[in-house]
């Protein structure tokens, strides 16, 4: 039997994982939307971090099965741990609209703690450079699996997965990363 985790993998256009974003790099000066009261409301991503140390995360889509039963919900579980090692701020993206990542983070109980961000125009996934072709199953380009640890607007580490993995990009490894 194969997984859904599995057939995204296998399906997607087979490119090597790569990241044009490195360790250093400071964030590019994107806007994501999110949705505040019913508005849809744009969010600097720099800003967020400015001054702050958090963790940002990227999946291949909301509602996902390994986005919704594994990535997501160790964020939301370990999310005092991450605190108490030094995360101010812990910020989810996809390339989905704003009113499904709300959907998706209500369903998954994020309130006051994984603020999430959609990255509708695909511009974050551009800009670092981790498209996820896979229009056979997710219907467009998605973002890959990623996680990163930013300090005052800069990245401080990267982890990118290779198709439909589940692995360095997880809040346990995060964890570890932010206490370094």
């Amino acid at each position: 039997m194969i997984t859904a985790a599995a057939a995204i993998a296998q399906k997607a256009t087979k490119k090597p994982a790569k990241m044009t974003v490195k360790a250093g790099d400071a964030l590019p000066d994107v806007k994501l939307d999110e949705l505040v009261g019913g508005e849809i409301k744009q969010q600097s991503l720099k800003e967020l971090f400015a001054g702050k140390k958090g963790i940002l995360f990227g999946v291949p889509g909301a509602f996902t099965p390994g986005c919704s039963k594994t990535h997501l919900p160790g964020y939301v579980a370990d999310f005092e741990k991450l605190q108490a090692a030094g995360a101010e701020v812990i910020i989810c993206v996809a390339v989905n609209d704003a009113f499904a990542m709300d959907a998706w983070g209500q369903a998954n109980n994020t309130a006051g703690k994984v603020v999430m961000l959609a990255d509708a125009r695909a511009e974050l996934t551009k800009a670092l450079g981790i498209e996820l072709d896979a229009p056979a199953v997710l219907g467009n380009t998605r973002c890959r699996r990623f996680s990163a640890v930013i300090e005052d607007g800069k990245f401080k580490t990267v982890n990118l997965e290779a198709g439909g993995e589940l692995t360095c990009s997880l809040s346990n490894v995060i964890l570890d990363q932010l206490k370094q």
